[in-house]
C-alpha cells in the first residue's frame, strides 16, 4: 500500500481516518481517498458505502445525487419534526458540575470575551460625549465602530492560524496583553483620527479573541453540557455591555469619558493573570499530533478543507453576518436612541441598556440550554420568530416603561439565538481549524456587519421626525432600527432552516461524520 494510501489527512475535521484507495483507478495525477469514519451514524456509513461502489463515474454520480437529495429532504423535515422523547431536558445544576480545570478554563474564556465587550460599548455608551469633545456627529463616532467591527477579521485570522498550529494559550495571553495597551490609549486620544486609528489595532485584537476562547472554552467542556455553556460563554458579551453600562452612569458623569476607558482596564488585567495558570487544549493536541510532518501537512489540510467544504465555509459567514447584524443592529444606536430621538436622560439610556442586558443574560443562558433538546438549528429559529414578534413593543411607544419592557424582550431572543452560536460553530467546525474556522467566520460576518449602526444613524439622521424639538430636527432612528431588525430576524430564520445540525459532536474523537448532505 502507498504512503498516501496508508496515512490520509482528516480533511473532514474528525481524527485522522483510515483511507481505502478507490477501486475504479482513477487518473493517476490524481488522488482520491473514500473515508471511513467508525464513529458515523448508519445514514452516514450508508452514504459512504454508495460512495464506495465501484460504478461507472457517471452512474455513480446520479447515484451519489440522489443520495444527497434524500439526505437534504430529511434534513430539512429534521426542523420540524418532534424532538426525539428519549432525549429529555437534563437538570442544568448536573450540567454545571465541571472539574477544576474546565471550571477555570471556562472562566478565563468568559472573562476575555466580557472585557472586549466592555471596551467596545464603551464606545457605543459614549457616542454623544465623544461626538461633543472632538466636534462630530454621531455618525462621524460609529466610524470607529464600524473600522472596529471592519478589522476583526484579520485579528480572527492571524490570531486563529497561530492557535491552530501553535496551541491556544500562548496566542490568548499575547492578544489580552496588546489589547489592554490599546484600551488605556483610547483614553488618551486628542482628536478622532488618532481615536480610530487605536480603535482599528483594537479591532484586530478583539478579532482574534473571541475564537481562541471558544476554541479554547468549547474542547474542554463536556459534550452534554455544551449547549448551556456556549449560552454562558455568549452572554459574557452581554455582561461586558452591562459592566459598560453601570461604569457609564458611575464614571462619566463626574469624571468625563476618558477615565471609563482607564478604569475599564482592571478586569483586562485580572484575565491576563489569570491566563498564566492556562493549560493546553487536550483536542488540540490530539490533531497536532495527527499532523506529524508540520506546516507542509497543515497547508494540504487547509486547502483540502477549503477544497470539500466551501459551501459551508460561506454558509457559516452568511450567518454570522446575519446574526451580528441583529445583535448590533439591536444594541449598539440604542442608548443613542433613547436620548436623541425621544429626549431621555443619559440616567434613563443607561437604564435601558441595563434592562436590555438582563434579558440578553437570561436569553442566551436560557436557550443555550434549552438547545440541547431542541437542537441547534430549531433553537435559533424559535427566536427569530419570537424576537421578530417583540420588533413594534421595542421601538414604537413613546412611554419610557414600554419601551424599557420591549427591550428586555428583544434582547432576550436576540441573545437567544447568539447563546446557541458558540456551540454551533465549533461543532461544524474542520477538527484542524476550530480556532479559525469559528473566528473568521464570525469575524467575517462582522466585516459585512459592520456599518449597521452607521447606516442605522446615518438614515435616521436623513430622515428626521416632523417635528422640531428646540428648533433642531429630531432623527427617526427607531424606524431604520425596526424595518432592519426585522429583515434580519426573517434572514436569521431561513438560515437556520437550511444549515446542518452536529450537536453533541465529540472532538476528541470526530464521532459525528462530516458528510455534506447538508450545509
Amino acid at each position: 500500500m502507498s504512503a498516501d494510501a496508508a496515512a490520509t489527512p482528516d480533511c473532514n475535521g474528525s481524527e485522522p481516518v483510515a483511507a481505502i484507495p478507490r477501486t475504479d483507478s482513477p487518473p493517476a495525477h490524481t488522488r482520491t481517498y473514500v473515508f471511513t469514519d467508525t464513529g458515523s451514524t448508519e445514514s452516514e456509513k450508508a452514504q459512504a458505502a454508495v460512495e464506495a461502489l465501484p460504478e461507472s463515474r457517471d452512474g455513480q454520480s446520479a447515484v451519489i445525487s440522489r443520495s444527497r437529495l434524500r439526505g437534504a429532504l430529511g434534513h430539512l423535515l429534521e426542523l420540524v419534526q418532534r424532538p426525539d422523547p428519549r432525549n429529555k431536558p437534563k437538570n442544568p445544576l448536573r450540567l454545571l458540575t465541571l472539574t477544576p480545570r474546565q471550571a477555570f478554563t471556562f472562566a478565563v474564556a468568559c472573562m476575555g470575551w466580557m472585557v472586549d465587550s466592555l471596551d467596545f460599548f464603551c464606545v457605543t455608551m459614549t457616542t454623544t460625549e465623544l461626538a461633543d469633545a472632538f466636534g462630530k456627529e454621531p455618525s462621524s463616532i460609529t466610524t470607529a465602530i464600524t473600522v472596529t467591527l471592519m478589522l476583526r477579521p484579520v485579528g480572527a485570522l492571524l490570531f486563529g492560524l497561530a492557535a491552530d498550529r501553535y496551541g491556544r494559550r500562548v496566542p490568548l495571553i499575547v492578544n489580552l496583553t496588546l489589547f489592554t495597551v490599546i484600551e488605556l490609549a483610547s483614553g488618551f486620544a486628542q482628536n478622532l483620527g488618532t481615536f480610530i486609528g487605536l480603535r482599528a489595532i483594537y479591532g484586530i485584537l478583539m478579532g482574534g479573541e473571541w475564537g481562541l476562547g471558544n476554541s479554547l472554552a468549547m474542547e474542554v467542556l463536556p459534550a452534554e453540557s455544551r449547549g448551556l455553556f456556549s449560552g454562558i460563554l455568549q452572554v459574557s458579551y452581554s455582561l461586558g455591555s452591562l459592566v459598560a453600562a453601570m461604569l457609564y452612569y458611575a464614571v462619566v458623569p463626574h469624571l468625563g469619558w476618558r477615565a471609563l476607558f482607564w478604569i475599564s482596564i482592571i478586569p483586562a488585567a485580572i484575565t491576563i493573570a489569570m491566563s498564566l495558570f492556562l493549560k493546553e487544549s487536550e483536542a488540540w493536541r490530539q490533531t497536532r499530533r495527527a499532523q506529524q510532518d508540520g506546516a507542509q501537512r497543515y497547508g494540504r489540510v487547509a486547502a483540502d478543507m477549503l477544497r470539500q467544504h466551501w459551501v459551508r465555509c460561506i454558509y457559516a459567514v452568511v450567518l454570522m453576518a446575519a446574526m451580528n447584524f441583529l445583535s448590533h443592529g439591536s444594541q449598539d444606536l440604542y442608548p443613542t436612541f433613547l436620548k436623541e430621538q425621544h429626549g431621555f436622560s443619559p440616567r434613563q439610556a443607561t437604564i435601558g441598556t441595563v434592562v436590555g442586558n438582563v434579558g440578553a443574560i437570561i436569553g442566551g443562558i436560557f436557550f443555550g440550554y434549552i438547545s440541547e433538546y431542541l437542537g441547534r438549528r430549531r433553537t435559533i429559529a424559535i427566536c427569530a420568530i419570537c424576537g421578530a414578534c417583540f420588533v413594534p413593543l421595542w421601538i414604537l411607544p413613546s412611554a419610557f416603561g414600554a419601551l424599557l419592557t420591549g427591550a428586555f424582550f428583544m434582547q432576550i431572543f436576540v441573545q437567544g439565538a447568539w447563546g446557541v452560536i458558540p456551540a454551533f460553530l465549533s461543532e461544524i467546525s474542520p477538527a484542524a481549524f476550530r480556532a479559525t474556522f469559528p473566528g473568521l467566520s464570525y469575524q467575517l460576518g462582522n466585516l459585512i456587519s459592520a456599518s449597521a449602526s452607521q447606516i442605522e444613524a446615518t438614515l435616521g439622521e436623513k430622515n428626521p421626525l416632523p417635528e422640531l424639538r428646540n428648533g433642531k430636527t429630531v432623527p427617526d432612528y427607531g424606524r431604520v432600527q425596526g424595518i432592519l431588525i426585522g429583515i434580519i430576524f426573517a434572514c436569521v430564520l431561513v438560515l437556520a432552516v437550511i444549515g446542518r445540525e452536529e450537536k453533541g459532536k465529540r472532538f476528541e474523537t470526530g464521532a459525528k461524520s462530516d458528510n455534506d448532505a447538508s450545509v
